[in-house]
């Protein structure tokens, strides 16, 4: 197995920034990075830059804050994920970014609950060769 490398400068430094909403944990991710905190994914390094997960709601806060979308191109279209770079002035502390991280978390958890409360589209009956005259007689109207 390979050793662990660690993780260069600029990422350890958003760790620091996070490290006080709980344990931060990093992964390589298409050419950038993903950080959790508690296991929960918050946010995504990219080009050397920091973005939160955003719930719909805080979007303006952020727009407000002179933050911007994560983007990335597909097939030549342009796609835009819940995540916004954070605040220039927020990427000097860990007290400046804490409430911004929280609200990171905050989304977190929203989408891990949404994603637990979606119902399961309800199974359906096969039928089989030997059933379907019997289902077909079923659903016909009765005459009489």
């Amino acid at each position: 197995m390979a050793p662990r490398t660690e993780p260069p400068a600029f990422v350890a430094h958003c760790v620091e920034l996070l490290s006080p909403l709980g344990s931060v944990r990093t992964q390589r991710m298409f050419g950038g990075w993903g950080l959790y905190v508690d296991e929960l994914f918050v946010a995504i390094i990219a080009s050397e830059r920091l973005y939160l997960k955003a719930a719909p709601t805080d979007r303006e806060r952020y727009a407000a804050a002179g933050c911007e979308p994560f983007v990335y191109s597909s097939d030549g279209q342009s796609v835009a994920l819940g995540y916004w770079s954070a605040p220039a002035e927020a990427m000097d502390s860990p007290v400046l970014m804490l409430p911004w991280a929280r609200l990171a978390l905050q989304a977190a958890l929203a989408a891990r609950a949404q994603k637990a409360v979606k119902p399961r589209a309800p199974a359906r009956a096969k039928t089989t060769s030997a059933t379907a005259p019997a289902q077909a007689r079923a659903t016909r109207p009765r005459r009489g």
